[in-house]
């Protein structure tokens, strides 16, 4: 899995920062890519990267405004034209379908793939067998979700020296003991999977929110993610705007952070009034009540990783 932020700004886009959406890319687990709203010129942006519109699998829109839904209707239309067959289903607040629906009808926009979409409230949106998603409402001035993204935990590994202690010698025999509850051997034995695999590998998580104010309550939601990416429309020093506007401080990011114990912390959604040094100290702000914080610029990539220790 890797993370490519296509846009890290707020509001209007600047020079340095296009406004919201963000890629994750899974290629080795689904060779699919998810979205992760879908502001203004996001494909545009998708130009300069290896992802591959039809590619995107599911697009998750964390609230209406223009910022993060701008680009959404060129997005689905441009993906037929670049070879889009596959179904693909968009997620997000009431009101989503009905936007889709007049862009595409206004503009006699035809596409050549299934769509789906899905109008969330807080809960369970999705699950398969390798990953879960769950919808979390954030505080903002319109309805604002956060999506938490769960893979189901991996088998452990084979144990090969307790197989040929046992007289087990490598070879194809052992895929099929890691494939198979049991499975009897030449000799007649019946070899059953559970004693010759190690513990269950616990499977990644992240939590990536949408816009919001600062909710101390959020910290028991994402406890224990591998990444959080949490919006730092403000630095710290100005957080009566942030809350005046619906948003959040990057201090008060690095709270929920180190109070959920999170392996990492991006911060995302910068304000335009912020350049260059400014961008810095509020990183550094971050950093002294968290220190493995990292903030995103427009086509950043960060792998995701578990925590030390898993």
């Amino acid at each position: 899995m890797e993370l490519i932020f296509l846009g890290t700004g707020s509001g209007v886009p600047s020079k340095k920062r296009n406004v919201s959406s963000l890629a994750l890319q899974m290629l080795q687990e689904r060779q699919a890519t998810w979205l992760f709203d879908c502001g203004e010129s996001t494909q545009h942006q998708i130009l300069r990267t290896n992802i591959r519109p039809r590619r995107i699998e599911k697009i998750f829109i964390t609230h209406l405004h223009g910022d993060h839904t701008y680009g959404l209707p060129g997005l689905l239309s441009s993906r037929s034209f670049q070879g889009g067959e596959t179904p693909c289903t968009v997620y997000g607040p009431k009101g989503l379908k009905a936007y889709i629906d007049i862009s595409l009808e206004i503009s006699g926009t035809k596409l050549t793939y299934p769509l789906k979409v899905i109008e969330v409230q807080e809960g369970c949106i999705y699950e398969d067998e390798i990953i879960k998603v769950e919808a979390i409402a954030l505080e903002h001035g319109l309805e604002s979700y956060g999506y938490i993204l769960e893979e189901k935990d991996l088998p452990g590994e084979l144990m090969p020296v307790k197989l040929k202690s046992e007289g087990i010698m490598p070879g194809p025999i052992y895929q099929k003991i890691k494939e198979n509850e049991s499975i009897t051997l030449e000799d007649g034995r019946v070899i059953h999977r559970e004693d010759y695999i190690g513990p269950p590998k616990r499977g990644k998580k992240l939590a990536i929110l949408g816009d919001t104010r600062y909710i101390e309550s959020l910290a028991g939601k994402i406890r224990g993610a591998d990444i959080l990416i949490h919006e730092a429309t403000f630095a710290g020093k100005d957080e009566q705007l942030a809350y005046d506007y619906y948003h959040s401080t990057a201090t008060q990011a690095a709270r929920i952070a180190e109070q959920a114990e999170v392996g990492e912390l991006i911060l995302n959604h910068i304000s335009s009034r912020y350049q260059n040094e400014a961008v810095d100290d509020m990183l550094e702000e971050a950093k002294e009540i968290f220190p493995r914080t990292f903030i995103a610029s427009d086509f950043y990539r960060h792998p995701v990783r578990k925590m030390e220790g898993d």
